[in-house]
């Protein structure tokens, strides 16, 4: 293609500004607690309906490559996390304007460089350099020192527990953080009835000796064996169902053995030997030669049918002297097969997908075959029962395994997720797995003590806070994290600005970072200015009282000594040793508790989202130059080709 047939398109910093914007025009609508759904009607006149970020921005069919460059970084980082598209989309806008508007402001900018836009782009990239080396360096320690301190940390005993807890235990707060993940993806109506199925499903799933993350892992890794979508039902019809659901019906007749055991045996290839697979063609000739080949070749298929024939009988003997009655296949098996397995009164499932096959052989300990003539005893899997359940308008094979509870693990389950439509099941499919990963991403430690910390930034050191970090570190949802690092930001600017004189004419980039940051709370409380004042005047009184968030029998009592310093009563009657947090004074007790309905969030989750941000926000400001080749429209759809549905969970209870 010849560079005269292309068209060249200079891009500047309000040019990448206004495409942020356009997208986060979109988002907006179901940003929020109270956020709505978006609707698409697609060419075919079909309707998607969702408040998933991700889900909204890969249905749009976008022309500027800037665009897609964003949604292509919105979906890697949801893709890891679970979490934070529609967040993603509103602090990379905000970082943009306060890039902007800084830019704009600076006296430099007119004299550095013949063309003010040049110059303008220049200064930008520096800016957004500087961030993006700044939050690598110092923004887990200043996470660390400024808004972990005012979190709880919730530990895999409590994902695990009893879904049936009194209301301020750690479990309560645990299906908080779900119930307030589900919110945000699917709606108010059933976020509790799903938190606490997701919170069933990972107490089966624990792994005895095994690590969260582990256990959590392997429910992300076969997830897709592990659900069953079941469309003309209610959520609530939603449930967990002993063993394995098969998504294959029996081919053979099935024996009615009911809950008695059975053994079975996994095949990967074809159970007969055959001359020819399917799609192979044998081509006969013609003349006196050929003829007598033909009729040479004629006996040697008969004499072969006859010896695979044979073999097929004989390997179905072994499986009977083995005791076993149900045979698995990843392949379709010949008429023969079937003929000779229905005699011997053997149960036999085809077609099975890779993933469950990889699923039944770990649970049941067995190997797949892929020699028929070597079946060994270590072959076969001793199986609880093996029988149709009927799920919806399908049949399928449900199997149960012997003594994992006392083995490895809890209680092998599958989850049955219902729902009026084929795409809203899709949509509660993909909500739980994302939930996965964002439990996952919240068990990924920051890596620091506070301690060690608070001497990279001694100036944001709260006096209260010497413990180890673990994992699984929460805080109220409703801007609470960015409120507090927003307030740990502007002290760290100060800090430095007194100690270092240089770049006296750029603003510091954390000034920059914790103006963006105030984004998220505001537009939360949008329907309201003045409880957005509210609330960041009560989290700016808990930080100067060093008080924490949740109520004190929260925290794990690990310390002997408490390191609270600097008290504002010489007598606190809250004070406790054995606490690494407490209250200073009664009068706290009150202003801990006006976040409780709000939610909570995962504090790894809320790093993560900030770094692939401004690593987003540096990648956009490099591109100078786009070439416009008119291609066909680009859309992110094909990610989400069975998303199509009509209505919504909402709607679906009327």
């Amino acid at each position: 293609m010849h560079m005269g047939m292309l068209s060249l398109e200079h891009l500047h910093l309000k040019h990448v500004l206004q495409t942020v914007c356009a997208l986060e025009a979109v988002v907006l609508r179901s940003f929020g607690p109270d956020g709505g759904q978006v609707l698409f009607i697609r060419d075919t006149a079909e309707a998607m309906l969702s408040r998933s970020g991700s889900r909204i921005l890969t249905a749009l069919r976008l022309e500027h490559p800037l665009a897609r460059m964003v949604v292509e970084c919105v979906w890697k980082h949801s893709t890891v996390t679970g979490d934070g598209s529609k967040t993603f989309v509103l602090l990379l806008a905000s970082l943009l304007r306060m890039i902007h508007t800084t830019v704009c402001k600076d006296p430099t900018v007119s004299h550095t460089c013949n063309s003010r836009k040049a110059a303008e782009a220049a200064l930008a990239r520096r800016l957004a350099d500087e961030l993006l080396a700044f939050v690598l360096e110092d923004l887990d320690d200043l996470i660390t020192v400024g808004v972990v301190p005012y979190g709880c940390c919730v530990s895999w005993e409590d994902f695990t527990a009893k879904t049936q807890s009194p209301v301020h235990t750690n479990n309560h707060h645990v299906q908080k953080l779900l119930a307030s993940f589900f919110h945000t993806r699917l709606g108010y109506t059933h976020c509790d009835f799903i938190s606490n199925l997701a919170c069933e499903l990972f107490a089966s799933w624990k792994f005895k000796n095994d690590t969260p993350a582990l256990s959590l892992q392997f429910v992300n890794d076969n997830f897709p064996a592990l659900h069953t979508p079941v469309s003309g039902f209610p959520i609530d019809c939603s449930r967990l169902i002993e063993g394995q659901i098969i998504h294959r019906d029996f081919a053979t007749p099935c024996p009615q053995t009911e809950n008695q055991p059975v053994k079975a045996v996994i095949f990967t290839g074809y159970l007969e030997s055959e001359l020819l697979r399917a799609g192979e063609v044998l081509e006969v000739g013609c003349g006196e030669q050929v003829m007598e080949e033909n009729s040479s070749m004629k006996q040697s298929i008969v004499q072969f049918s006859a010896w695979a024939e044979r073999s097929l009988e004989w390997v179905i003997a072994d499986l009977q002297s083995l005791g076993v009655s149900v045979l698995l296949f990843a392949v379709k098996q010949s008429p023969a097969v079937l003929a000779l397995a229905t005699q011997a009164e053997m149960c036999v499932v085809e077609c099975i997908s890779e993933d469950e096959l990889s699923l039944f052989a770990q649970l049941s300990g067995s190997m797949p075959v892929s020699d028929f003539w070597m079946i060994q005893p270590e072959h076969v899997a001793s199986l609880a029962f093996c029988r149709p359940v009927l799920l919806g308008a399908h049949r399928y094979v449900h199997v149960a395994f012997h003594d994992l509870e006392e083995k490895v693990m809890v209680k092998p389950c599958s989850l049955v997720i219902c729902a009026p439509g084929e795409g809203q099941t899709d949509q509660y499919a993909c909500a739980f797995r994302d939930a996965i990963r964002m439990l996952l991403t919240a068990w990924e430690p920051l890596g620091m003590t506070a301690h060690t910390a608070s001497k990279r930034t001694c100036s944001n050191a709260s006096p209260f806070q010497q413990r180890v970090l673990e994992p699984g570190c929460v805080i109220p949802a409703g801007g609470t994290f960015e409120l507090l690092l927003h307030h740990t930001l502007r002290q760290h600017s100060r800090s430095r600005s007194v100690s270092d004189n240089t770049n006296m004419s750029l603003p510091a980039v954390s000034q920059l970072l914790a103006k963006a940051l105030l984004c998220v709370p505001q537009r939360i409380y949008s329907y309201s200015p003045r409880h957005f004042l509210k609330t960041q005047t009560r989290i700016l009184s808990l930080i100067s009282d060093h008080s924490p968030l949740f109520p004190r029998h929260l925290y794990k009592q690990e310390h002997k000594t408490n390191p609270v310093q600097n008290c504002s009563t010489k007598e606190c009657p809250l004070q406790d040793s054995k606490l690494s947090m407490h209250y200073c004074g009664q009068a706290h007790m009150s202003s801990n508790f006006f976040l409780s309905d709000l939610g909570l969030e995962s504090i790894s989750c809320k790093y993560q989202l900030l770094l692939a941000v401004v690593q987003c926000v540096t990648s956009l400001l490099r591109v100078d130059a786009v070439l416009c080749t008119h291609t066909a429209s680009y859309t992110h759809s094909h990610r989400f080709a069975n998303s199509s549905f009509v209505g919504s969970e909402d709607e679906a209870e009327g």
